[in-house]
């Protein structure tokens, strides 16, 4: 007899339906799986035979025949255990239901036949809703997740046999529903504000002008500056997260397998990553025999943090160049190619010599590096990487006047006002060009929407031969102008906006040279 279930595989951060066919024939016991499986797939047999005796059912003695289709892409992970289990029972004739065409089934079976959540359950719900089909049939783990999709049936199951039941009609099973609206808009706070942060109000400012132009930033100061404390603190001052961020944002960590302990079903504040400077170069851009998303990915529409940035390996920090331009990771295979999204902050840290205190104004540390030491250590960042970071700015430590001060700063929630108005400002301008920041600028948008008056041009010009900047630089310091102008929420780029945006660039000439 021949039976198929609907099912999906994942695909990138997308999937692709998959239908499992089913055939049984007399002959020899045997289970064969074809179709382009992985290993984990093929483990699935045991997994399968075992679930269905324990849960009651039959496996009588036939030659089972199991398809992936399509059968020349490959499939990965456990969630084809429970369509397939199905369809062998559907043609052993244990099943009988017309729901098969009209379902899609998604889930790990455990021996006992009980089902496990699996990953990658919002894009095939995407998916699932696309194709028109009636519903879903999930393990309960993954049900929020799925119900974010209106207009589709999301039935949670814990067993082989409550799925089949409910597939017979002998039991009902009420589909979960969530309140998008409610849980988009019930937004996560964060918990660590721009106020406990005591003087540094030049870097404050940097990281105003950063997140409201989206710019990424590099970081210089001795240790105990305050570095980390203040990246940590950005994402409370960017603007909240769209529905089509949270979406897509979470269709990323989704696929990673990092849902599993939101409770929400939906990431809706922007992610903040962290990676240890130990990475490899495939964890950081993404990759693998079978490719996921990188760290570079899993911020996406959020920041990105490197701390300590050269100890990065060099490799590692030059496979960035792509995503920092481009905002995607492309990952290709012999089977086939795959882009994930990757538009995120990158917030970089770096003391300026080996051992931290070159230039620090603390008397009690003095730095004892040798020059070659200095330049060794500061040739681990290559110019093109810098070039793609539009500010740098330095970290002094801070005085033990700020320290002691009980002076409260300002709440990221007033900045995250100030830099939502510049966003607005820039969403309107840009609305018809497909760009959302100042970031975003091609060398066709700075030539329309940062012209320079005469004294503005003059003073990029004697910066630029001063200083001995690039051409990439060039074009750096004129988004960040453009975002300073649209903070004082002016249309014209000023000298004193051309001034400060030169400032964020100084460091070029002052630690690279």
């Amino acid at each position: 007899m021949y039976s198929k279930t609907i099912s999906y595989a994942v695909n990138g951060i997308d999937a692709e339906r998959i239908i499992v066919e089913a055939d049984i024939r007399p002959g020899l016991t045997k289970f064969v799986i074809v179709g382009l499986p992985s290993n984990s797939i093929k483990e699935s047999k045991d997994r399968i035979i075992s679930a269905v005796r324990n849960d009651g059912f039959r496996f009588p003695n036939y030659y089972y025949t199991v398809n992936l289709a399509p059968a020349d892409l490959r499939k990965e992970g456990v969630a084809l255990d429970l369509p397939t289990a199905v369809a062998l029972l559907t043609a052993t004739g244990q099943v009988k239901t017309e729901l098969l065409e009209s379902y899609a089934l998604i889930g790990e079976l455990s021996l006992d036949g009980n089902l496990r959540g699996v990953k990658g359950v919002l894009p095939i719900a995407v998916a699932a809703a696309k194709e028109k089909l009636e519903g879903i049939i999930v393990p309960p783990e993954n049900a929020k997740e799925a119900a974010i999709i209106e207009g589709l049936k999301v039935i949670p199951v814990n067993t082989l046999r409550e799925a089949v039941s409910f597939l017979e009609g002998k039991i009902n099973i009420t589909p979960v529903k969530v309140d998008l609206n409610k849980l988009f808009f019930d937004q996560n706070e964060y918990f660590e504000d721009m106020a406990d942060v005591k003087g540094q109000f030049q870097v404050k400012r940097a990281l105003e002008v950063a997140a409201a132009g989206g710019h990424n930033i590099l970081m210089i100061g001795p240790p105990g500056s305050g570095k980390t404390m203040l990246s940590r603190r950005l994402p409370g001052i960017l603007p909240s997260m769209t529905l089509e961020e949270a979406l897509v944002t979470t269709k990323i960590h989704s696929v990673a397998g990092m849902m599993t302990d939101n409770k929400l079903g939906l990431i809706n504040s922007r992610p903040f990553r962290s990676p240890h400077h130990t990475i490899s170069d495939i964890a950081l851009i993404g990759g693998g025999s079978y490719p996921k998303p990188g760290e570079v990915s899993l911020a996406h529409n959020g920041v990105l943090f490197l701390d300590e940035l050269p100890e990065f390996k060099k490799s590692a920090l030059e496979v960035m160049r792509q995503p920092l331009e481009d905002g995607t990771v492309n990952v290709a295979r012999a089977a086939s190619s795959l882009t994930f999204p990757a538009e995120f902050m990158l917030v970089a840290s770096m003391n300026p010599c080996p051992c931290g205190y070159f230039g620090s104004n603390l008397d009690s540390h003095n730095c004892n590096c040798s020059l070659t030491a200095i330049q060794r250590y500061r040739s681990k960042i290559s110019g093109p990487l810098l070039d793609r970071i539009d500010i740098h700015v330095e970290v002094p430590a801070v005085k033990y006047s700020d320290l002691g001060s009980s002076a409260v700063g300002e709440s990221s929630e007033s900045v995250r006002k100030r830099v939502n108005k510049s966003r607005a400002i820039q969403l309107e301008r840009f609305q018809k060009d497909k760009i959302y920041s100042n970031s975003q600028l091609t060398s066709k948008h700075i030539k329309k929407y940062c012209q320079l008056d005469s004294d503005s041009k003059g003073l990029l010009k004697l910066a630029m031969v001063k200083k001995g900047l690039s051409a990439r630089a060039y074009d750096r310091i004129l988004k960040v102008a453009r975002t300073i102008a649209d903070l004082d929420g002016v249309e014209r780029i000023q000298a004193n906006h051309i001034a400060e945006a030169v400032m964020y660039r100084t460091l070029d000439a002052k630690y690279w040279d």
